[in-house]
């Protein structure tokens, strides 16, 4: 369950004077390129100078114009937005994308729940206060605030909410899945008794892949979920593929992107959230792909296993997301063979 982007806050403005905040993450990244593609200028928040620069560099030399940064080192901190909106021109629409989302759980309260609540209702809070031309806010959630994994759905949408709580995320094991859930139920709740000026619409992605972002450092620096497949063309499951459980579905990045997009564009999009999932995988379709697409890469691979996509696989509605936000989802194979070669294109030793 992707859906969630380090230190990534996007805040865009008119086409005329379009601003980003925070676009150092692979989903934030595209969204960046699809804001400056339609004519958007872009004001992208970042952790650093040095990362702001790494954002700003990595669009195409013709939009250099069009974006820039503003450091925002801990989104948890009282305030920690306020600056931009009071220091940049007028902003139509933010779209927040910050939240964590790694593997390592140390201190869930420090490390997820305060960056995904507060973050959250501090960047609302912000907007509420210093941003009276913002007309709508589009956060990026995810699939893990729908999901329940205990007693699958059969059929999943947006009315479905996982049923996590404050004090399940104290278990290491559903930290992140409990900070999804919760910072968007904050969200919503803030819509709810604050009743601001601007609307909200909520992006839940699953898993995620296609092109990694252009100013990737280097391979380790891969969002988690295109890692697998990094990890197959590196030999690293040569020994055998590991389970696909517990998700078992997957969006393409770049109709992530464009659901942004349209989210902020389309009026209709105000006040509602999008399960954004483009269909199902397993780990071995993934295998299959690479020995059918890049017969190279095959040496890399375990000899072909059988398929773990269970026949009763939890299903999925995306109809909302076709008809409002106009997504046509990109295929699997396609997803699976462009994130393949992007990585190859990066030439970072595979």
């Amino acid at each position: 369950m992707e859906g969630s982007s380090k230190g990534n806050i996007l805040v865009t403005g008119s086409p005329d004077k379009p601003s980003i905040t925070g676009g150092s993450g692979f989903i934030a990244s595209h969204i960046i390129d699809a804001l400056l593609d339609e004519g958007f200028d872009v004001v992208t928040t970042a952790r650093s100078d040095e990362k702001g620069s790494r954002i700003v560099n990595s669009v195409k030399p013709t939009q250099h114009r069009k974006i820039s940064y503003v450091v925002v080192d801990d989104i948890a901190k009282d305030g920690a937005f306020e600056t931009i909106f009071k220091a940049e021109a007028a902003f139509d629409y933010v779209v927040h994308t910050a939240s964590p989302y790694h593997l390592t759980v140390q201190d869930p309260i420090k490390d997820f729940l305060d960056p995904a609540i507060k973050g959250t209702t501090g960047l609302l809070r912000s907007v509420q206060t210093y941003a009276p031309t913002v007309k709508r806010v589009v956060i990026t959630s995810s699939s893990a605030a729908i999901l329940n994994h205990i007693n699958h759905a059969k059929v999943y949408d947006e009315t479905h909410w996982a049923p996590w709580t404050w004090e399940d995320a104290m278990n290491p094991q559903w930290t992140y899945l409990a900070s999804k859930v919760l910072s968007e139920k904050a969200a919503w709740a803030f819509m709810g008794s604050e009743r601001p000026h601007f609307d909200l619409a909520v992006i839940n992605c699953t898993f995620t892949f296609g092109p990694v972002q252009r100013n990737l450092p280097n391979l380790d620096a891969m969002n988690t979920s295109n890692q697998r497949i990094r990890d197959m063309m590196q030999g690293k499951m040569k020994n055998g593929i590991p389970p696909t459980a517990p998700v078992f579905t997957f969006v393409d990045v770049r109709d992530v992107a464009l659901a942004h997009l349209k989210a902020v564009t389309v009026p209709e999009a105000g006040g509602n959230r999008f399960y954004v999932v483009g269909g199902h995988f397993s780990n071995n379709r993934i295998a299959n792909i690479i020995r059918k697409s890049y017969p190279d890469l095959s040496r890399s691979l375990p000899e072909e296993a059988e398929d773990d996509l269970p026949a009763d696989v939890y299903d999925f509605d995306n109809s909302k997301s076709r008809k409002v936000l106009g997504l046509e989802y990109t295929s699997f194979e396609k997803s699976v063979e462009d994130t393949i070669q992007s990585i190859l294109d990066l030439k970072l030793g595979i």
